[in-house]
């Protein structure tokens, strides 16, 4: 009995020692262990970097010109996301500031603007923005829209004033004032908002990619790819076991690198507990694994895990409920997204790193991530005992 352990351990120890070496000579499993997490992150992150645009430079067609037009001309330049550059006295001419970049919106006010609100009519007035980058669309519709709650509520309270005289003098300043707080997110960054989230898409993403890839060298021909499809130990699991153990070492480092330092360089929320994180990452990192196996069923060649895999992170992203809230999906999306390690993954982890949750606040989501863990690694055991097994032993004999 005892020689069987030692041997089990001995085997156990060798299949993670040569899973190193086979790693380290595979340039396509680097590249999802090193480059996608050390890499992604920074550039996606420096696309949104500064969060918050201010003095974009928009130009007015005036065509009311009246007290009012000029009013909410004035207004909206005053506000931090928006700089009023002048004047056209036309359509075409304001779209020839926008072509040349001198400009990357236009406000439009017809004629009859204020006549029309004189007499209790809607005033409309048309907005037209350059949307080459969606954060300045964001801030143009913010200004615009304070500018236009601010002159409502002026008139609202001009026309109670004149109705009831004595209103003033019972009721003054702001009826029902607003206090916007950010919870999470102090600086109402999209970034901020976002990236989080697609920091544990990209863990969850590159861990599946990587144990994909090496399932399809297994199966090629290993004078070709480097790779040895026989390093595997007499018992399934004590192979998927070692190599996992092999994979999340390799890992270790990007993980803290995106969970820590990411958002450190980036000024993102960094309200959690690192150690509490990583505790909380750690299923989920085991059920990617599991994921990976279950996986490698489909993959015949290394290359094919960029066609069958890489598309599916815009899916996931919107199944994380990052995008497109859990609680408003159809059922079945509902059910869709709860068998992907990625959406409680990021939903725990949102909550512990923006809003310092403590590891037991988010107890249901660490146990949806233990219990995926368990099923996926159920189907990658079956997996390897009955398909990737046979077909890399087939495979050796014919290249024998």
């Amino acid at each position: 009995m005892l020689k069987k352990i030692s041997q089990g351990f001995r085997n156990f120890f060798l299949v993670y020692c040569r899973e190193f070496k086979l790693v380290f000579h595979d340039q396509g499993i680097i590249l999802f262990f090193f480059f996608l997490p050390l890499a992604y992150p920074v550039i996606y992150s420096l696309i949104y970097n500064p969060e918050l645009v201010k003095e974009v430079e928009i130009v007015v067609i005036d065509s009311d010109r009246t007290s009012l037009s000029r009013k909410l001309t004035r207004m909206l330049d005053a506000c931090d996301e928006v700089r009023v550059i002048g004047y056209a006295s036309d359509l075409p001419e304001a779209r020839r500031a926008l072509n040349e970049h001198k400009a990357y919106g236009i406000l439009q006010i017809p004629e009859g603007f204020a006549k029309k609100i004189g007499r209790g009519e809607t005033g409309n007035t048309v907005f037209y923005s350059d949307m080459a980058l969606l954060i300045r669309y964001r801030g143009f519709l913010m200004a615009t829209t304070n500018v236009m709650q601010e002159i409502g509520s002026e008139l609202m309270t001009q026309d109670i004033n004149n109705t009831v005289p004595l209103a003033s003098t019972v009721v003054s300043g702001d009826l029902l004032p607003i206090n916007d707080i950010s919870m999470g997110n102090i600086r109402s960054g999209f970034d901020s908002f976002i990236m989080p989230g697609v920091l544990i898409l990209i863990l969850h993403q590159c861990i599946i990619l990587a144990v994909g890839m090496a399932g399809g060298a297994k199966r090629e021909n290993p004078r070709l790819v480097g790779y040895d499809p026989v390093n595997i130990a007499p018992s399934v699991l004590s192979s998927m076991v070692a190599q996992a153990l092999c994979y999340i070492t390799i890992i270790a480092v990007p993980i803290i690198f995106l969970i820590h330092y990411v958002p450190l360089m980036f000024r993102f929320p960094m309200a959690g507990d690192f150690l509490q994180e990583i505790a909380f990452l750690t299923p989920m990192v085991i059920a990617a694994c599991g994921l990976g196996y279950a996986y490698q069923a489909t993959v015949q060649e290394r290359e094919e895990v960029f066609v069958s895999w890489v598309f599916t992170s815009v899916m996931l992203l919107f199944l994380s409920g990052l995008i497109w809230p859990r609680y408003a999906m159809p059922e079945p999306w509902k059910a869709l997204s709860a068998i992907f390690p990625s959406t409680w993954g990021v939903e725990g982890f949102i909550k512990m790193n923006a809003n310092g949750s403590s590891l037991s606040q988010v107890r249901s989501e660490y146990i949806n991530l233990w219990i995926l863990a368990g099923v996926w690694w159920t189907i990658g055991w079956a997996v390897r005992k009955w398909i990737v097994r046979p077909q890399i032993f087939g495979r050796k004999k014919k290249f024998v």
